[in-house]
């Protein structure tokens, strides 16, 4: 796995002796970073720094004088854990029951026990396939975020006619299956724009994106057998 290593190559620079030098040094080399957390890592010497941009938290790793920063995957080999992907899940962890749900298709399969949140453009590739693995999946409770991306223009007029269908669900289902979209006007009132504000806030860029029960993130496609485990374990992680 590849590392990137950055120099910060301070001119004047002094030997940085608290976490306060460590922000002051990241923070005025890249102005639009805001460095939210300094921790020690899991490495002697080694600090792990959160820092805040534009498309979210993002974790890297300095020597105690701020002079160097590393940007990757740091790995326990012994107990084959990823511990910077896991820290990044727990930074953009979603508590569940937060979600505006009532702006969502709702479709319960089975006893619904299980439930997942999907952000979802009717009009992606990506989306639907992952609609074809969801139907292999059985006792969950699906809420479908309607999220048209602004590549697919066509996009915001079929979500809503979807959403004023009497039927959300099996139009939903009709048009992500069969490519059967609803007739009617799609002039009632609809969560699109909210659902747009609220992917915007959640630093949603891409489709489809999951948030499972447990608040774990998961953008892109997954087959069912992976989407099954994940269920499962998000219910017992609550």
């Amino acid at each position: 796995m590849r590392t990137l290593v950055l120099t910060l190559a301070l001119a004047g620079t002094t030997a940085l002796a608290n976490d306060g030098d460590i922000r002051q040094s990241i923070e005025s080399r890249f102005p639009a970073t805001k460095v939210s957390e300094i921790n020690k890592s899991a490495l002697p010497g080694i600090f792990e720094v959160v820092m805040d941009g534009n498309q979210g938290p993002m974790v890297a790793y300095t020597d105690d004088k701020g002079r160097y920063v590393m940007v990757g995957d740091l790995l326990d080999i012994k107990s084959e854990r990823n511990l910077t992907r896991e820290r990044m899940d727990k930074l953009t962890e979603v508590k569940f029951d937060s979600l505006p749900l009532s702006q969502a298709i709702k479709i319960v399969k089975g006893d619904g026990k299980r439930r997942l949140a999907v952000f979802s453009d009717l009009d992606c590739p990506y989306c639907k396939k992952l609609e074809a693995e969801l139907v292999k999946v059985d006792n969950v409770t699906i809420y479908t975020f309607l999220y048209p991306l602004p590549m697919h223009g066509d996009a915001p007029r079929k979500s809503k006619l979807i959403w004023c269908s009497k039927d959300r669900a099996a139009a939903w289902n009709d048009y992500m299956h069969k490519g059967k979209l609803p007739t009617g006007k799609g002039d009632c009132d609809n969560p699109i724009d909210e659902n747009l504000a609220l992917g915007a806030k959640l630093r949603i860029d891409g489709t489809p994106a999951m948030i499972f029960a447990s608040g774990k993130r998961v953008p892109g496609y997954m087959p069912a057998a992976r989407l099954d485990d994940m269920l499962t374990a998000a219910e017992k992680a609550r």
